[in-house]
């Protein structure tokens, strides 16, 4: 007990000198203890205990003074300066220099989980005591105030800040930064693309302040710029090192329809479609997939526009390098269609490894333009191998090959004169083609289709009719017929002047009407013409289509092929007759009365007089 009263009395003699007094009012000063020179064992501990003041009121208050002196001069509602001392789950303790501690809320710095004892933070002060005496801080309050000019500071120094990933929201994050909540892009997150954006939620990271509106105090910041900039530090780097034929090994970073990026480890680099594999491929994805690793050769590298061309199947090699040595010119091999255009079709017989049937070796017939008028994607076939050249790597197929060439016995099996059926392929304007076989096709010119003169083949036939035809003559070098149709049939006009002599009257149907007249459908296959002023009824109408009528015959030409026809003479020809006749009766009567005239006498005369007379008067 004695060296605790010692100590105590040691500890007041040490804080009472803390704060000198001004020399003036030395001489008034007192002992600052009562009891400072007490011996120990005469120490009154019970009116320490009780307390019971040990100083003078004058030294007390002496001693209060220098001690507040020692503090920091504090004014409520104003920033200032403090260092954490403690940090506990729920609060952070902050000294600013003054006589008591204060306590701030966790969650106010939420957004720094790096904050650590020692560390400087700026609070503000909102009451020096509250009820309890207890320094009243708030760093969320300073941090408002001061955020705009720092978030103005940051992007003027181009500076990169902190922020707090708070939430969600459409279009990207919201971070608070300073204290001030900015949007976050969700194209600004990262330089790959985002699968899970709650990912960043609660989290703390890097940004650069890329756009601030000052009226309604809007900030952008980014995430992807900084990373962007790394990138470009990286891809620089690498660049330099770059060499042709270099293998490195890479991350599938996105997948296209037309290649794949890998990443290089910063630097993006591109396999086009065509170098994932020696076969074709219509997807990338049936050789690499998302986020895997693999090895790639750099084929081309442009340090200007900082491209990068990879290659992956140049690893591996050439599947004509492992070609069969014993496929020769005349093998038969089979293979799948994988590509077909407009003339020929690729058949791949091993992977990697193709032949081209060019449309002509497709089919003995000349009438195949399109090789997808034969062939189809993924149609297995067999095919004769034409050309084979190993060096490069080129294979020339032939489907014709494997069925026999009808043009070899083409004299034998089709003479001139022989009667055929074939079949209408193809329909055109001067002609009809018709194959009587596959590979053998011939040409029916319109002029031998019918003896009648038509305006177009298709008139008469459609594609996929089967007529009869006759072989008029043959092209053997050049695969071409001259085939005719008409000639299986006789010669209208060999009897056209027995069958409509000019003048007769014939039964026909107006089939369809021209610009200058109208066809008449006559007996059989037989048709005529009738100009439009000759196909005016008797009662003044025109004839229509699909009216049977009475037509004269009133001329045959042979050089086109044409009867020409009058509805008008019908009747307009027997009229006039009928006016004539009844013209000559009244002749030969007129000349009767007069010749009668002649013979009368007066008496008559006067006996035709009385008779008038009578008649008038009704005697």
């Amino acid at each position: 007990m004695a060296e605790e009263t010692k100590k105590v009395a040691e500890e007041a003699q040490v804080e009472a000198p803390v704060q000198e007094a001004p020399q003036a009012e030395a001489p008034a000063r007192k002992k600052t203890a009562l009891n400072a020179s007490i011996a120990p064992d005469k120490f009154d501990w019970d009116a320490f205990e009780g307390g019971a003041e040990i100083y003078g009121s004058a030294d007390k208050k002496s001693i209060e003074d220098a001690y507040d002196q020692t503090l920091s001069k504090i004014v409520e509602n104003e920033v200032v300066e403090g260092t954490v001392t403690a940090i506990s789950k729920r609060e952070v303790i902050v000294n600013i220099g003054y006589k008591s501690e204060g306590v701030i809320q966790a969650p106010e710095f939420r957004y720094n989980p790096d904050l650590k004892v020692g560390d400087k933070v700026e609070v503000y002060v909102e009451s020096a005591e509250d009820k309890k005496g207890q320094l009243i801080l708030s760093h969320k309050k300073a941090r408002a105030l001061k955020s705009w000019d720092r978030v103005n500071e940051a992007f003027n120094n181009d500076e990169i800040v902190k922020g707090f990933v708070k939430t969600r929201t459409k279009g990207g994050m919201i971070v608070d930064v300073f204290g001030i909540e900015a949007f976050l892009p969700g194209s600004q997150i990262d330089i790959k693309p985002i699968r899970d954006y709650d990912a960043y939620v609660n989290q703390t990271m890097d940004f650069k302040i890329v756009k601030i509106n000052q009226e309604f105090r809007n900030v952008v910041v980014s995430h992807k710029a900084l990373l962007e900039a790394e990138q470009e530090q990286r891809r620089a780097e690498l660049i330099s090192k770059l060499e042709k034929g270099q293998i490195l090994e890479g991350t599938v970073k996105n997948i296209t329809n037309y290649g794949v990026f890998v990443d290089l480890g910063g630097v993006d680099g591109l396999i086009h479609i065509t170098d994932l594999s020696w076969g074709r491929i219509d997807n990338p994805e049936e050789v690499v997939s998302l986020d895997q690793k693999i090895k790639v050769v750099v084929k081309e590298f442009d340090p200007q526009q900082k491209r990068i061309a990879l290659g992956y199947k140049q690893l591996t090699p050439h599947p004509w390098d492992n070609l069969d040595a014993n496929i020769k010119e005349g093998d038969v091999v089979k293979g799948k269609v994988v590509l077909i255009a407009d003339y020929g079709a690729f058949v791949e017989i091993e992977p990697g490894v193709e032949g081209l049937i060019h449309v002509s070796e497709m089919s003995w017939s000349p009438r195949l333009h399109s090789a997808q008028e034969f062939l189809k994607v993924g149609d297995e076939v067999e095919a004769k191998v034409l050309s084979i050249d190993r060096e490069n790597r080129k294979m020339s197929l032939g489907l014709k090959q494997l069925t026999p060439n009808p043009w070899e016995s083409i004299r034998d099996k089709y003479p001139v004169g022989s009667v055929h059926k074939a079949v209408v392929r193809n329909i055109t304007n001067f002609g009809v083609f018709a194959e009587p076989e596959d590979g053998v096709e011939g040409l029916i010119h319109i002029s031998d289709l019918s003896w009648n003169k038509i305006k177009h083949p298709s008139e008469l036939v459609a594609p996929g009719d089967v007529i009869d035809v006759q072989i008029l003559d043959f092209d053997e070098a050049n695969h071409k017929l001259s085939l005719g149709h008409k000639q299986l049939t006789p010669n209208p006009w060999d009897t056209i002047e027995e069958k409509y002599p000019v003048g007769s009257v014939v039964e026909g149907t107006v089939a369809s009407l021209t610009d200058k007249g109208a066809n008449i459908k006559l007996e059989g296959d037989d048709e005529g013409f009738a100009f439009s002023r000759d196909l005016i009824k008797e009662d003044g109408k025109q004839a229509i289509v699909g009216e049977t009528l009475p037509f004269k015959v009133i001329e045959l030409r042979r050089s086109t092929r044409r009867i020409l026809l009058s509805h008008v003479r019908t009747y307009a020809e027997a009229k006039a007759e009928k006016v004539a006749v009844e013209a000559d009766n009244t002749k030969k009567a007129v000349k009767k009365i007069n010749s009668n005239l002649e013979k009368t006498t007066l008496g008559d005369i006067s006996e035709l007089a009385a008779l008038k007379d009578k008649l008038e008067k009704g005697e």
